[in-house]
């Protein structure tokens, strides 16, 4: 067999490949090696020519995301999310098969790998082609993954049909390959892309809600009914609490820039309260330590939601703003309520005193700031069933 060498007859390369035969295709990654996925025979010259073992499935090149609709059962909204953030480009993403997908690509599998590849030339092969292709790297199992025609030809000159010189890869890499064929979401191959990035591209897929407000507006109402309509509720004083029993990252950073503040591993807050609150630079430098543990911790328990498959969130934080959190939502609600009202609410629900209530609301925002920097303003004058119907209202609404 004579290997061809292909630059620009793509039509040549698709003819190949229609019938039958073996192409390395270009990708940004590395080389892969082509045949029709749907041809049990031509899958089976890419195993026996790759060497590669037959308990290892293969995934298959598409053109764009509506091939997951034609080779893949269950599609769930989170893969059109992924596809939509990062093809063309390396990332497999794994599903659920139809039937059409001959079993020798899925090893005998219920699953199958979708990529579709951020190169020009195999875009165009695709297109011309019609036809989703098994392309693993091209190069012989465990040897390293070419990144140009030349090393592909030193594998397989006389071995495969065809090869398609479209310069280097400029990544060098194998795709990430994630799985989404069952939840939790995992990723099966770290590659060219870090799996957080996967993640966080599903929570910015997410419809992600932030509360804020000052002490005694009524922000629990609100939570509790994003809560009820299946809402996350990541409540930041709580995350805050948590991590001064859990950080001794945050404790060493809170230590090192107040000494004496903390003590036996324990955050001493009355002694920390007594330098920060009179100094304003120190209050901005505790700020922005405590501020950045709560932000990675928030960012953590955003990617494992989204790797649920769940589609709604909410951030509750008196600090919204100002931490940088507000950057993580779609939409900013303020909550707001009668001064009287707030002090009466303290009142009841602390044992505290008035003095004490309204110096608490006084060191915090006036209504008027959540006004001005929230997207919308829920305001709490009225009675619990009242302000409840308001909350749902406002919350449908900025959902739709």
């Amino acid at each position: 067999m004579k290997t061809e060498w292909i630059t620009t007859q793509l039509d040549r390369a698709a003819e190949i490949l229609r019938q039958g035969g073996l192409v390395a295709v270009p990708t940004e990654t590395v080389y892969g090696l082509a045949g029709s996925g749907l041809d049990p025979a031509a899958v089976e010259q890419i195993y026996e020519v790759k060497g590669r073992p037959a308990v290892k499935p293969l995934s298959l090149m598409v053109h764009d995301a509506q091939a997951m609709a034609q080779y893949c059962m269950q599609v769930p909204r989170a893969a059109y999310a992924l596809a939509e953030r990062f093809w063309p480009g390396p990332l497999t993403i794994v599903l659920q098969s139809r039937d059409c997908v001959p079993g020798i690509v899925r090893a005998g599998g219920e699953t199958v790998g979708l990529r579709c590849p951020d190169h020009p030339a195999t875009l165009e092969l695709l297109r011309q082609a019609q036809l989703p292709l098994a392309a693993p790297s091209a190069n012989p199992s465990g040897a390293p993954s070419p990144k140009t025609a030349d090393e592909v030809l030193r594998y397989f000159d006389g071995k495969i049909d065809a090869v398609i010189d479209g310069g280097a890869c400029g990544i060098g890499r194998e795709s990430t390959i994630v799985d989404l064929s069952v939840t939790p979401y995992c990723v099966l191959r770290a590659g060219a892309l870090p799996e957080n990035t996967v993640w966080d591209a599903l929570v910015r897929s997410m419809q992600v809600v932030g509360i804020t407000g000052g002490t005694g507006c009524g922000k629990t109402t609100a939570l509790n009914v994003l809560r009820d309509m299946g809402a996350l509720v990541i409540d930041c004083d709580a995350v805050y609490h948590e991590l001064l029993a859990s950080s001794s990252e945050m404790l060493a950073e809170v230590a090192a820039r107040f000494p004496g503040t903390v003590e036996h591993g324990a955050l001493q807050r009355k002694k920390l309260g007594a330098v920060v609150f009179d100094d304003v630079q120190a209050l901005e430098d505790l700020n922005a330590i405590t501020h950045r543990y709560v932000c990675a911790e928030v960012d953590r328990r955003l990617r494992d939601w989204a790797r649920m498959g769940e589609r709604l969130a909410a951030i509750d934080a008196i600090a919204l703003i100002e931490s940088g959190l507000a950057e993580r939502c779609g939409v900013v609600l303020g909550v707001t309520a009668p001064r009287e009202a707030r002090i009466g609410r303290l009142m009841a629900r602390e044992g505290i005193s008035r003095a004490y209530a309204e110096a608490r609301i006084d060191a915090q925002k006036p209504n008027k700031w959540f006004a001005e920097h929230c997207d919308r303003v829920l305001e709490n004058s009225g009675s619990l069933d009242t302000f409840q119907k308001t909350c749902k209202q406002v919350i449908q609404e900025v959902l739709a």
